[in-house]
């Protein structure tokens, strides 16, 4: 019933930017939030950044000041601007949208997407 496709993943230098899109779509009632999570080999999946729909937002301390999460709630879509992208950020990046479907509007479900892969190098 809910799809969310995310994309904009790819190879980019140290100190270059990248841009990521996830649009959600399907018999949806109400996006509470969206947000973006990113997950390395051997490591736990950890909070990117994330934004409610009326546009407050949260960032992990590792991405603060070289992040930014937007949204454009007309067209259930979210975007994380990269800049100053390091190696470390190396990670497939998942997005995720707290939904309250049209089926069951009083509650609320969380949908992946099926992840972009980042990689940074030179």
């Amino acid at each position: 019933q809910v799809q969310v496709v995310e994309s904009g993943g790819g190879l980019v230098q140290p100190g270059g930017s990248l841009r990521l899109s996830c649009k959600a779509s399907g018999s949806i009632f109400s996006i509470i939030a969206m947000g973006w999570y990113r997950q390395a080999p051997g490591k736990q999946r950890e909070l990117v950044a994330s934004i409610t729909s009326g546009g407050v937002t949260n960032y992990g301390d590792s991405v603060k000041g070289r992040f930014i999460i937007s949204r454009d709630n007309d067209e259930n879509t979210e975007y994380l601007q990269m800049n100053s992208l390091k190696p470390e950020d190396t990670a497939v990046y998942y997005c995720k949208a707290n939904v309250r479907p049209a089926s069951s509007p009083s509650l609320e479900f969380q949908y992946w997407g099926q992840g972009t892969q980042v990689t940074v190098s030179s």
